[in-house]
């Protein structure tokens, strides 16, 4: 079992990660009723897809004693109603300073941008991800 999930009244819930017994709450947004003092379950999906970029690339670099600490993403998510559903993610990489040759800028990219989120994401839901080297 990965989680367990508790709904907590208002429109929230506590998830309980199983190996950890680390918690994350989630909150309905202001737009859909909810006080929007957490992360929404669609803001959960949408940095899903930046923290997975992230990892992955990181896992690869690791194998090639490559460190690229400091890195770091801004999401933007974008929602469509009829039905209600994100539609759009917009995911900027900031890469930290170093001597990064194309080759490698390149391999990195395609790392993250095959994450398994990204390939786990309905094909209708628009990605668009940039790197900043």
């Amino acid at each position: 079992m990965t989680a367990e999930i508790k709904y907590l009244g208002d429109l929230r819930t506590e998830a309980t990660h199983i190996a950890s017994g680390n918690t994350a709450v989630t909150d309905a947004p202001i737009d859909n009723f909810g006080k929007g003092e957490a992360f929404s379950p669609t803001d959960n999906l949408s940095t899903a897809l930046g923290t997975c970029l992230l990892t992955t690339m990181a896992l690869a670099a690791n194998k090639k004693s490559i460190d690229i600490t400091g890195a770091s993403a801004k999401v933007i998510k974008h929602m469509a109603s009829d039905p209600r559903r994100v539609k759009k993610v917009e995911v900027s990489v900031f890469m930290p300073p170093g001597n990064f040759d194309s080759e490698t800028k390149q391999w990195l990219e395609n790392v993250g941008n095959n994450c398994p989120v990204a390939l786990s994401l309905h094909p209708d839901l628009e990605q668009v991800i940039t790197y900043q080297w």
